[in-house]
């Protein structure tokens, strides 16, 4: 499965975006999609639905309806499908080790019981080897706002997958991308000295320096995408979804192997509080 574009379907109207959007993902890259559902993780109110033959049943006409749903947005894009007996989180976190990506939806805003706290997605989120894309339900299409947003806040080669993810999703959908970085002074400790404090304007310099050396090696490799840089003083969360409201997807990256927490807090948060689609990328 590698090189794919696989989609997580739960048969609800969540998927739907998430197929439109991974449709045009799979087109845009030149990739296979691949689409699967699990029957024995259905809702619980799926109608009609009580034995394993009518569970299975049900899912044949999800996975049949989201693949003339993708073939409608791209008639051109190679799809394959997968009904499996594995809960839904153990058979998306197998096929993660040899995707490209996977997109999954989620019921938008304000459902953060329902999304965030226990969900399927949470899981694959968290433990899943490849970039995971969320899409809310109020997605209409894919990329229909000009540009991508990445966060950049690590030097160094932990954050290379997430930018790598960034700068070939800019460039597959011909639009700019926005490299994210926020900042903060310096805590000083009240104790008496006689150095003078350190100059704000000095701090911005040296921040602007140190993102312009992580994208330098970037902007080398992907030549044609246009990069704005946008360094703000403040937290990062704020920071990055102020940034985001006019982008056509958010990309983050996560730590390997968090525990307890799949998610740190600046993830869980734009998750909640984004309005476009987010990609949230292991960082190796």
């Amino acid at each position: 499965m590698g090189g794919t574009v696989v989609v997580g379907l739960d048969g609800t109207k969540n998927s739907v975006p998430a197929v439109r959007w991974g449709a045009a993902e799979a087109a845009a890259r030149g990739l296979p999609l691949h689409l699967l559902h699990s029957w024995v993780s259905q809702p619980l109110d799926v109608p009609g639905a009580r034995g394993a033959a009518d569970r299975k049943r049900y899912g044949d006409e999800v996975l049949g309806a989201a693949e003339a749903m993708a073939h409608e947005v791209c008639p051109d894009v190679a799809v394959t499908t997968e009904q499996v007996s594995e809960q839904a989180v153990d058979a998306l976190v197998d096929r993660s080790g040899r995707a490209t990506m996977m997109v999954l939806g989620s019921r938008g805003h304000g459902a953060i019981a329902g999304f965030l706290l226990g969900s399927v997605s949470l899981h694959v989120l968290g433990r899943a080897e490849c970039p995971v894309v969320t899409v809310r339900e109020e997605e209409n299409a894919a990329y229909e706002r000009p540009e991508v947003v990445v966060g950049v806040q690590e030097a160094g080669s932990r954050g290379e997958a997430v930018l790598e993810f960034a700068f070939a999703a800019a460039e597959a959908h011909h639009t700019r991308l926005r490299a994210v970085r926020a900042w903060e002074p310096p805590v000083v400790e009240c104790v008496p000295t006689t150095a003078p404090p350190p100059d704000e304007g000095e701090l911005a310099a040296e921040e602007e320096r140190k993102l312009a050396d992580v994208l330098a090696p970037w902007r080398a490799k992907f030549p044609d995408v246009d990069v704005v840089v946008h360094l703000r003083r403040g937290r990062i969360t704020p920071v990055l979804l102020e940034s985001c409201s006019g982008a056509s997807l958010l990309v983050v990256g996560r730590r390997m192997q968090r525990t307890p927490m799949l998610l740190g807090p600046v993830v869980f948060a734009v998750l909640h509080h984004s309005r476009c689609p987010v990609a949230v990328v292991p960082r190796i």
